[in-house]
C-alpha cells in the first residue's frame, strides 16, 4: 500500500472517529458550544456521563495519529508537483493540522479534569469549564489555518477542484469568526457558535474529499508502504 492511500484512509478514519466521539458525548447530554448551561448543570451532566466521556476521550489518541498521517500525506502529495520549492501554503496547512491536535489534547484533558472535579471537588468546576470553553473556541483558529493552507496549495497545484477549495475557505472563515468571538462565550454561549458548528461540519466534508483525492492518486502497489 502506498503512503498516499494510507493517508487517504487515515483522513476518512479520522472523520469517522470524530463523529463517533461526538455522538457519545451528545447521547450523554454533554453541552454543545451553542448551549448556555449553568455550572450546576455542567457538574450534574459531567458526573452522570463519566463513562461516555472516558470512552470518547479514549478514541481520540487514534484520531490524532490518523490526522497526522493524513496531513503529511496531503503535504507530500502537494510537494510532488514542485519538489525543489514546496508551496509555503502547504506548510501552513500542515502546521494547522498539527496544532489543532496539540490544542485539542488540552481540550480533552480539561474535560477529564472536569469529570474528576464534578465527582470529587465541585468547587473547581466553574474554572475548569471556563478554561475548557475558551480553549475549545480558540482551537478553531487552527482548523481554519489547516483549511486555508491546504485548500490554497491544493488549488494552486491542481490537486483539488474549485468546489473543494471553496468549501475549505468558507469553513475556514466560519471557524475563524467563531474563534475570534469565543471570549464572549466563556460565561455562557458564544452567540456565533452555530457558525462554528457549520464550519466544523464543512471541515469534515473537506477532509473526506481530500481523503478521496489521495485514494484516487494512489494505485495499489503491493508489498510496501511508501
Amino acid at each position: 500500500m502506498r503512503y498516499a492511500r494510507l493517508a487517504g484512509l487515515a483522513g476518512i478514519g479520522f472523520v469517522v472517529i470524530l463523529i463517533a466521539a461526538n455522538l457519545l458525548l451528545t447521547v450523554a447530554g454533554f453541552p454543545a458550544p451553542s448551549d448556555a448551561v449553568s455550572v450546576e448543570e455542567v457538574t450534574t451532566i459531567v458526573a452522570a456521563g463519566s463513562g461516555s466521556l472516558r470512552l470518547a476521550s479514549a478514541l481520540l489518541p487514534t484520531a490524532w495519529l490518523l490526522a497526522t498521517i493524513f496531513a503529511v500525506g496531503v503535504f507530500v502529495r502537494l510537494r510532488r508537483d514542485a519538489p525543489a520549492r514546496p508551496d509555503p501554503w502547504s506548510l501552513v496547512g500542515l502546521a494547522g493540522v498539527l496544532m489543532q491536535s496539540v490544542v485539542f489534547t488540552g481540550v480533552e484533558a480539561t474535560r477529564l479534569a472536569l469529570m474528576s472535579a464534578a465527582r470529587h471537588d465541585t468547587g473547581g468546576v466553574a474554572g475548569l469549564w471556563g478554561f475548557h470553553t475558551a480553549l475549545f473556541g480558540f482551537n478553531q483558529v487552527f482548523l481554519a489555518t489547516a483549511l486555508v493552507g491546504l485548500s490554497v496549495s491544493g488549488a494552486r497545484a491542481g490537486a483539488v477542484p474549485r468546489w473543494h477549495a471553496g468549501t475549505g475557505l468558507v469553513a475556514a472563515a466560519l471557524l475563524f469568526v467563531t474563534a475570534t468571538t469565543s471570549p464572549y462565550g466563556v460565561d455562557g454561549a458564544n452567540p456565533l457558535a452555530l457558525l462554528g458548528l457549520a464550519g466544523w461540519l464543512l471541515w469534515l466534508v473537506w477532509i473526506v474529499a481530500y481523503g478521496v483525492v489521495l485514494l484516487r492518486d494512489a494505485p495499489e502497489r503491493p508489498g510496501r508502504v511508501g
